[in-house]
C-alpha cells in the first residue's frame, strides 16, 4: 500500500480550483453578454494597466504568449471595437493598441463580472479564512525569493 502523496492531493485540489474559477468566471462573463471570451477579457485588462499604448510585443511578453495569439485577439477586439491600432508618434512603422470608450465599459463590466465570480467562489469562507487564503496564494504566485548570488545580477 502506498502512502498518501500529500503534495500531490494540494496539487490536485489547487488545478482542480482552477478550473472551478475559470468555469464560474466564464459563466459571469456569459451573463453580462460581452461577446469576449476570457483570453481577450485577459488582455483587456493587461490593457488597461499601460500608462501609453503598448506594442504588440510588449502585450505578448507581459502575457506570456507568442506574438501571434496577441495579434489574433487584437484582431477580434478591434472588429468588436474594444481596441484600435495607432501609430506610435515616434516611429510611424511601430502599432500601439489603446483601448476604445467601448473597451473602458467593457472592462467595467468585466471587472463587476470577475467581482461576482470572486464573491460566488468565496461565499463558503469566513474573513480570517480569506485573509489566511491571501496570505498563502500570495506566497504561491511570487514565489520562493531568489538566492541572493541572483538578485544582485
Amino acid at each position: 500500500m502506498t502512502a498518501p502523496d500529500p503534495d500531490g492531493l494540494l496539487a490536485e485540489q489547487l488545478l482542480r480550483l482552477t478550473r472551478r474559477v475559470h468555469r464560474i468566471q466564464k459563466r459571469h462573463l456569459e451573463h453580462r453578454g460581452l461577446g469576449i471570451t476570457p483570453a481577450q477579457s485577459r488582455l483587456l485588462r493587461t490593457l488597461a494597466h499601460y500608462g501609453s499604448p503598448p506594442r504588440m510585443a510588449d502585450l505578448a511578453e507581459r502575457l506570456e504568449v507568442v506574438p501571434r495569439a496577441v495579434t489574433t485577439l487584437v484582431d477580434g477586439l478591434e472588429t468588436a471595437g474594444k481596441v484600435r491600432r495607432v501609430p506610435d508618434p515616434g516611429n510611424r512603422r511601430v502599432i500601439r493598441i489603446e483601448l476604445t470608450d467601448d473597451g473602458r465599459a467593457a472592462l467595467r463590466e468585466l471587472h463587476a463580472g470577475r467581482r461576482a465570480a470572486a464573491e460566488e467562489i468565496l461565499a463558503p469562507l469566513t474573513d480570517d479564512q480569506r485573509t489566511l487564503l491571501g496570505g498563502l496564494l500570495g506566497a504561491l504566485v511570487d514565489g520562493p525569493p531568489s538566492p541572493p548570488e541572483q538578485r544582485r545580477a
